[in-house]
């Protein structure tokens, strides 16, 4: 009676655990279908979950590089545009020294060209405190203040620091996100450094009765004003280029990207078609092993003896 009750016990034990195996399985396959995930451990595939784990952290990285460069390109966008506001305000004060450098012009003409100008170099002033993508001094490097000021004497004073902040695009990438102010408008026009705030305001000070000989002023100003203007458009190239490589370092970390992506599905993704041909052969098998338990249970050994 024991040696019955051993074999029974016995049968019914592996025939649960067989079949709790082939039930966990098809779980696990049905699981790997619902997440597309082949992996839902480390064990599973310790190499291959090793290499995920990597391809997951430079995926993290890029997405820090890729917010760089998002606000890298917006400030130097911002920087594009202000350089261009402040060529056209130059082009227009070049052609009020033009103009006022014409003997025919009356005291009065240039006196009225001497307003505008000083009009045009407060303009220039605001301009040059412009704000960046986070509200911060677009010229004025690391400072978070106004780049300039004007002092009791009206002149332009910059307050802003040495170099603007450089941002990293990733894989020891990295690029400058804008302009100081005394980049671009403190130049040479080789009568020694100057900058464009005080060539505006020399001029409209000569105009409004400074100077002896107003419209010589106005000419010699020419060579000046060419010389801010140069300054500004070899300062929209330079941002150019910036942007330039911003993009391209942009798309090729989409590429990679790209390719990361690929990988991890190659290695942690489910093969829908094997999985779904397995998980089937996993149910067929467990309802055979399930009728064929139910039809083993049902004998005894009085049905043999008859």
């Amino acid at each position: 009676m024991t040696i019955f009750s051993t074999s029974t016990s016995a049968f019914f034990e592996r025939s649960r655990s067989g079949m709790t195996a082939l039930r966990l399985q098809a779980e696990a396959l049905q699981q790997q279908l619902g997440s597309g995930e082949r992996l839902q451990r480390s064990s599973d595939d310790p190499v291959a979950a090793s290499r995920l784990r990597n391809l997951a952290r430079a995926d993290r990285l890029t997405q820090i590089d890729t917010a760089n460069a998002e606000r890298a390109a917006t400030d130097l966008t911002l920087t594009d545009s202000t350089l261009a506001a402040f060529a056209s305000t130059l082009t227009r004060a070049r052609e009020l020294a033009v103009q006022a450098g014409s003997d025919t012009l009356t005291t009065d003409q240039r006196a009225a060209i001497g307003a505008e100008l000083e009009q045009i170099h407060g303009h220039l002033v605001s301009l040059a405190n412009a704000r960046d993508s986070a509200g911060h001094s677009l010229f004025g490097g690391e400072t978070a203040g106004d780049a300039y000021t004007i002092d009791g004497s009206g002149n332009a004073v910059y307050l802003g620091t040495g170099s603007a902040s450089e941002l990293s695009l990733g894989d020891g990438q990295s690029v400058t996100r804008g302009l100081t102010g005394p980049e671009f408008l403190n130049f040479d026009p080789g009568t020694g450094p100057t900058d464009t705030f005080a060539v505006i305001r020399d001029l409209a000070l000569a105009l409004g009765g400074a100077s002896a000989d107003p419209a010589q002023s106005a000419r010699d100003a020419l060579g000046a004003l060419s010389g801010a203007l140069d300054s500004v458009t070899t300062s929209q190239t330079v941002v150019g280029t910036r942007l330039a490589w911003i993009d391209f370092v942009t798309t090729r970390h989409e590429d990679l990207g790209e390719l990361r992506a690929t990988e991890e599905a190659d290695l942690g993704g489910t093969d829908i078609a094997s999985t779904v041909a397995r998980l089937q052969e996993a149910l067929v098998v467990l309802e055979a092993s399930q009728a064929s338990f139910a039809k083993l249970a049902g004998l005894s050994l009085f049905n043999s003896l008859n």
